[in-house]
């Protein structure tokens, strides 16, 4: 198991832990997922051309459990439509 997919299933064990920007940007890049800093306002968007949805991050630290419970789903989706391993 890769050190992309324990931070991945350490964040789906426990979305209230202490999450950064730095981690979920860590976690898109292992899946071949973008993750764009903001332009302008506080919320990395993160795209994906299987998924007709951006998810949005804030970059507010901890990063809340809703949005580390997104990214995991995100991740997941991306996984079965790509077939992706880290």
């Amino acid at each position: 198991m890769s050190q992309a997919e324990k931070r991945l299933e350490a964040m789906r064990r426990n979305p209230v832990g202490d999450w950064t920007i730095a981690d979920v940007e860590a976690v898109c890049r292992a899946f071949g997922i973008a993750c764009h800093p903001p332009a302008r306002g506080s919320h990395y968007d993160v795209p994906h051309p299987s998924q007709p949805e951006i998810l949005t991050v804030p970059f507010k630290r901890p990063i809340r459990p809703v949005y580390i419970r997104k990214l995991v789903a995100f991740v997941d989706r991306v996984r079965e439509e790509t077939d992706v391993r880290p």
